[in-house]
């Protein structure tokens, strides 16, 4: 595992950490390689088949018309197509300053086909959507509420021409 998003050395207890590793293990597969591990290399056409959220080159947003993005309130944080982590650590994609909320809360992968999941990564205390706690990868939609212990964090997906509508 190369991403040192997904690495395990925070948590303390070997019980959390197998729980983290089952949880990383999902969102991996949930992802394919070329996203968890930052491959770029050149896919042959059958492979690109295969990968649905081949990662991009960092910094890239979402192909197409569309902008994805989680708002807690004024604050607004960009999602990239792939992985993008959620928790306290500051390496995260997504800085959750609670100490509520887990150091890997959770993850949103944004797929090529534009479809979104929400991934808790054994968080010490749930991630909620729309009110209920997801048990295991949980597709999003434009609106939904993502509870995170106390903090509310609101999914959209918008499109570019209404980006400079958002921004002020």
């Amino acid at each position: 595992m190369s991403d040192p998003r997904m690495h395990s050395m925070h948590l303390e207890s070997q019980p959390r950490r197998d729980q983290f590793r089952a949880a990383r293990q999902a969102l991996q597969a949930a992802c394919g390689s070329h996203t968890i591990g930052g491959d770029l290399r050149i896919l042959s056409p059958d492979e690109a088949l295969h990968a649905p959220t081949l990662a991009p080159p960092p910094n890239s947003k979402a192909p197409g018309r569309f902008t994805f993005y989680l708002k807690d309130g004024s604050d607004v944080f960009p999602l990239r197509m792939g992985l993008n982590s959620v928790g306290r650590l500051p390496d995260n994609d997504v800085v959750i300053r609670d100490e509520c909320v887990s150091r890997r809360h959770c993850a949103v992968l944004v797929h090529t086909d534009m479809r979104c999941e929400l991934h808790d990564v054994a968080s010490k205390n749930g991630t909620l959507l729309n009110g209920k706690k997801i048990g295991g990868p949980t597709r999003l939609q434009s609106g939904d509420q993502i509870l995170l212990c106390n903090k509310r964090l609101t999914f959209h997906v918008v499109e570019a021409s209404h980006e400079s509508a958002v921004a002020s």
